[in-house]
């Protein structure tokens, strides 16, 4: 019984995430009826499973909660903004009597009753004046009287007089998804009588736009029965939701017509159905599987859909296959040395099976982090719910815009993302958008919106929170930092070193204390969170347009493709998304720029030099660059940057290893990877290397003139 209640659990949340994406539809403005029966479906599926636990507090709000649903679900009730408003605050409500029921806390009810009242005033009451707030169901039972007298009456009751039903049935392609097939519906209503079917095919596209995966077809059907609307129905039960279902019954099939009504019902005929007509730019395979020809020589039924199946595993388990992944590549990296060692024949059976060996290495590991990778679409539904409550705590209307929730990257990625990203949703509601009387006064919508993208660049993952606020006031932050003694009063600093300024420890730009912010508490810790991921996070903003944080993270934290160089005896690995290319400079690519610095020319276009070997501080720079290893390494801004390196000896797939919980965090250095003989190499931070370099570099013996600069014809890619 554990077992089946973790599985629930499990299933809710689920559930809740089809709720969230439902009440999202609906607010903004897909109201339609297959997103109002997901709706419905996702709080219904809650109250039943809770009910076989006997959760009676998730049973009652859920039945509250679907009753309401259902005003709207049966027309009664338009789904504006401010019943939706209220729906979400339900489906919140609704996700924490889960948690609590999961562990086994109790949910306070002044949390409850504010949402409970308001659901209760969207109900609608019932004609009969009862209460339509009473969890109860009151059943009326009638006893029946039960006779055992053997004198029985064997009169057969009279034959119910056929009625005609004109259907509809359009299937929506999410019907098809599910492993449904009209043909099988069509054949189960023909066992209620006689049946005549017709394509619509209004909605087939010509040949050159149409989509195979979109259902376009509909289908009309003439049905003589003399079963009920709900016979009908209960045949189309499974696919409720799924597809536009019209039924009422014929005017050309009715009592008085073609039939008496006292007279008895003629024998029901063979049902008949009549192929639907298709048109003459459809595929020739879509007639055979639309048509329900039910009489005569049926074709030949599809095979079944099997559904995806899918095994729920424990993280731990999944976090071991990791590391024993890791292990594997650096055994694989070892016995790739050995082989090198040993001087074994490149086409040799032993190099040939060691490639094999290399490529089921790489299919392995990219499998197990396939199984990580979870999308933020549940990151993003978290911050709707913190940006909802950080919105009312201070009176702002704010509408939550996600783009790219699909985006995959690594679960524990995702999980530590979760406080930071708490941060930046609480300071854009609090600092960035104006109240709404200065946002009318300066001609915005007073509503304002948050934003929040994700997508995959360059190899890793870039997530942005933005807002359409009143932006940096940057000249308020200089004056904050000089009062606080964090700059002197004289200094001149650019807009970027302004915005860097919000990192700083202790450092907030709040008058009062609020609820949200205030104490200096924040922006430094959601740097830190995020450099201890590997990442980095940039700031864009224009004064009355709104700020934008961009903040770039690894795809994971277990492996990561490399090319391993040498510089000056030691072994770095630089990850292969940051390099755009490699180079061999010629003397007269380089180009002084100041006593200490130089630039080299790549295309016409001046790019900073930096010695890779001067900046981590293991030697002086070299006397002279011509001739040397140079990286173009570039970053999601567009900029970029030339390190010099002594040599490249490698490429490979290596095995992250932090350095932070024991060393802190390293300028320009991200992690560090075992190598193949069993030495200790450090990752390199492209970024953050070109962000704190000092650029020094020695000038070379004859630098050419500054006036002399030309194409980088001795660039050799």
């Amino acid at each position: 019984m554990a077992e089946i209640r973790a599985a629930f659990f499990i299933e809710c949340e689920d559930l809740l995430e089809e709720l969230q994406d439902g009440l999202q539809a609906m607010d903004d403005g897909l109201a339609d009826t297959e997103t109002i029966n997901t709706v419905f479906r996702a709080v219904h599926s809650i109250k039943g499973g809770a009910g076989a636990f006997g959760l009676d507090a998730l049973v009652g709000f859920a039945h509250r909660f679907e009753t309401a649903l259902d005003e709207v679900r049966a027309g009664r009730m338009e789904a504006t903004g401010e019943v939706v408003s209220v729906f979400v605050s339900g489906s919140d409500i609704l996700a924490d009597l889960v948690q609590g029921s999961r562990e086994g806390v109790a949910v306070p009810d002044s949390r409850i009753a504010p949402v409970t009242a308001a659901l209760d005033t969207l109900i609608a009451p019932p004609a009969d004046g009862s209460d339509a707030t009473d969890d109860t169901t009151q059943i009326d039972f009638q006893p029946m009287a039960l006779s055992l007298d053997l004198d029985l009456d064997t009169t057969a009751p009279a034959a119910t007089p056929p009625h005609g039903w004109d259907i509809g049935f359009r299937p929506e392609t999410s019907l098809f998804e599910a492993g449904n097939e009209p043909l099988y519906l069509f054949r189960a209503l023909s066992e209620l009588g006689p049946l005549t079917v017709s394509c619509d095919d209004a909605g087939v596209p010509p040949l050159d736009a149409l989509v195979p995966e979109e259902a376009c077809l509909g289908w009309r059907a003439s049905l003589t029965t003399p079963e009920s609307a709900a016979a009908i129905e209960d045949i189309f039960e499974f696919v409720d939701g799924l597809c536009q279902l019209d039924i009422r019954p014929s005017e050309r099939h009715s009592p008085g017509a073609t039939d008496h009504p006292d007279t008895p019902a003629p024998p029901q005929p063979t049902p008949a159905v009549s192929p639907p007509q298709l048109p003459a730019s459809a595929p020739p395979g879509s007639a055979r599987s639309a048509s329900p020809d039910l009489a005569g020589e049926r074709p030949a039924e599809p095979a079944p859909v099997t559904p995806v199946s899918t095994v729920r595993v424990d993280l731990e388990r999944i976090d071991r296959l990791v590391n024993l992944v890791g292990e594997l590549v650096i055994n694989q990296a070892m016995l790739s040395q050995s082989i090198d060692a040993a001087g074994v024949a490149p086409n040799s059976p032993v190099r040939a099976g060691l490639e094999e060996f290399l490529q089921l290495t790489r299919d392995i590991q990219d499998s197990v982090m396939m199984i990580r990778a979870q999308p933020v679409k549940s990151l993003f539904q978290r911050m709707g719910r913190i940006l909802r409550e950080a919105a009312a705590d201070i009176g702002k209307e704010v509408r939550l815009h996600t783009e790219g929730e699909n985006t995959e990257v690594d679960k524990t990625v995702i999980e530590r993302l979760a406080d930071p990203l708490t941060h930046m949703i609480r300071n854009a509601i609090d600092h960035g958008l104006e109240d709404p009387q200065t946002r009318a006064a300066l001609g915005k919508p007073h509503v304002g919106h948050v934003f929040l993208r994700a997508s995959h660049r360059s190899g890793r993952i870039v997530i942005e929170i933005g807002d359409d606020g009143a932006g940096i006031d940057r000249e308020r932050i200089r004056d904050k930092a000089i009062d606080r003694g964090l700059i002197a009063a004289d200094s001149t600093l650019a807009d970027s070193e302004i915005d860097n300024l919000l990192f700083l420890p202790g450092f907030s730009t709040a008058d009062q204390i609020s609820r949200l912010s205030g104490r200096g508490v924040g922006m430094d810790v959601v740097r830190s969170a995020i450099q201890a991921l590997g990442g980095r996070i940039s700031i864009s903003s224009r004064p009355g347009a709104g700020t934008t944080f961009s903040i770039s993270l690894p795809l994971t934290l277990a492996v990561l493709d490399g090319m391993v160089v040498k510089v000056a005896s030691e072994t770095i690995v630089v990850p292969l998304g940051a390099i755009h290319e490699t180079l061999a400079l010629a003397e007269d690519d380089l180009r002084r720029l100041g006593p200490t610095t130089h630039v080299v020319n790549v295309r016409d276009q001046f790019v900073p030099l930096l010695d890779l070997g001067a900046e981590l501080g293991f030697r002086a720079p070299l006397g002279a660059y011509a001739g040397q290893v140079l990286l173009l390494i570039g970053q999601e801004d567009g900029s970029s940057a030339a390190v010099v390196v002594d040599a490249i000896e490698d490429q490979r797939q290596v095995v992250i290893k932090g350095l932070a919980d024991n060393y802190g965090r390293v300028p320009g250095i991200a992690a560090a990877t075992i190598l193949g003989d069993g030495q200790i190499a450090l990752i390199l931070d492209p970024a953050d290397l070109i962000s704190q370099a000092r650029g020094h570099t020695r000038a070379p013996a004859a630098a050419p003139a500054a006036s002399s600069l030309h194409p980088a014809a001795g660039l050799q890619p």
